[in-house]
């Protein structure tokens, strides 16, 4: 310290040292909390439904942190140099500090540092490839709305009961998902899911390409054009009997409707209305078109042992989309990873926990090198330059 008075610094240390954890924040967060309305970020862990029914092998005993859209995987790194926290003296000499060491007499105790807590390791935030998805805890905390459900069976298997409002049980939801508000809200519109009598619902991708199917064929009916803006509760008249909507509403709920309707629904006026009825709607056809066709690829040919002629399905795909995107129907407008073919002829799903396994089983030398030129630790940096030089 060149503004030193004294020829040398005391350096001592507290006895007990306090427990200190350091966390390393990332710019984006260090900027988001230091602006002039900072939010409010969140510890979020999974619950025990949502640990017990995963599909994934990923282990469960995690925090992570969340702000309003980002989330961030809380993770301890060792290091090889201890970090120790120092306290700089107040320069009014506290003589009764409590060091663990023979102090001089003559020594000045306003020029002293104090190590009050030593660590071996620091927390950071790691976002891992891939990002982070609700839906894969959105599955465990809901009930699934298969062909036939009905009042007398939706008393099981939901999150909520009777009587509640809609916007409190998604909340309710939400809060068990460990992932940011804006992703949990993403992962509710892309499952299409729903409030009905009191608790929260996912369709099977049977149930939501029956719903669609109801859409268009009302729509048609009805002379009312897809491409262009229109009322919802028109489309809605177009697919059920005014004097059978009662009836109709034990089996094709209007929340259902407008959960299928809002998933294909044009730039973020689906999530940002979430919790509300949609008044007007305009749908994304490209959104929609790529959805129609992995939706019912999913309904019809969910795995290789089920998988469908490539023809019939290209067909049945063309037959779920209004007349005038009938042309827009290729393979290529599928996301890449979301089929497969088992052989020349025939297609087939792939879900998104044989996605994951897939990519976990086939590293690629590049993605291990990336990996170790990232890593803190030493060792694994020089075991990676030993295999390059074999």
């Amino acid at each position: 310290m060149s503004t030193q008075s004294a020829q040398s610094i005391l350096f001592t240390h507290t006895a007990p040292q306090q427990g200190f954890r350091l966390l390393e924040l990332p710019p984006e967060v260090a900027d988001l909390l230091a602006s002039e309305n900072a939010p409010t970020l969140y510890l979020k862990t999974p619950t025990t439904t949502t640990t017990t029914t995963s599909k994934t092998s990923d282990p469960r005993e995690y925090v992570n942190l969340c702000t309003p859209t980002q989330t961030y995987r809380i993770r301890q790194v060792q290091s090889s140099n201890s970090l120790h926290i120092l306290r700089p003296s107040d320069r009014g000499g506290n003589e009764d500090m409590d060091v663990d060491v023979e102090v001089d007499v003559g020594v000045d105790l306003a020029e002293t540092l104090t190590t009050i807590a030593k660590c071996g390791s620091t927390l950071e935030l790691h976002v891992p490839e891939g990002g982070f998805r609700a839906a894969e805890f959105l599955g465990g905390l809901v009930g699934r709305f298969a062909g036939g459900t009905s009042a007398a069976t939706a008393t099981t298997g939901g999150t909520g009961g009777a009587g509640v409002a809609e916007g409190k049980v998604m909340e309710a939801v939400f809060a068990d998902i460990p992932v940011s508000r804006a992703e949990c809200e993403r992962g509710w519109v892309e499952g299409c899911a729903f409030v009905w009598r009191g608790r929260a619902w996912v369709p099977t991708p049977e149930v939501m390409m029956e719903v669609w199917k109801r859409v268009v064929d009302g729509a048609v009916v009805q002379g009312i054009d897809l491409r262009a803006q229109f009322l919802l509760d028109d489309l809605w008249k177009s697919v059920v009997a005014e004097e059978d909507e009662e009836e109709e509403e034990e089996q094709f709920p209007r929340a259902l409707f407008e959960a299928v309707v809002r998933r294909v629904v044009e730039g973020e006026v689906g999530k940002s209305l979430l919790g509300e009825t949609l008044k007007w709607a305009s749908l994304d056809k490209d959104a929609c078109v790529r959805w129609v066709g992995e939706t019912y690829l999913e309904a019809m040919a969910p795995m290789a042992s089920a998988a469908v002629g490539r023809s019939e399905f290209l067909s049945a795909w063309k037959d779920h989309l209004p007349e005038a995107w009938r042309e827009e129907v290729a393979l290529a407008k599928l996301t890449d990873a979301v089929y497969q073919l088992p052989d020349p002829t025939t297609i087939c799903f792939v879900t998104e926990f044989e996605r994951q396994r897939s990519k976990k089983n086939l590293p690629t030398d590049a993605s291990a090198s990336t990996a170790a030129k990232k890593s803190r630790n030493w060792h694994e940096l020089f075991k990676n330059q030993k295999r390059q030089k074999r």
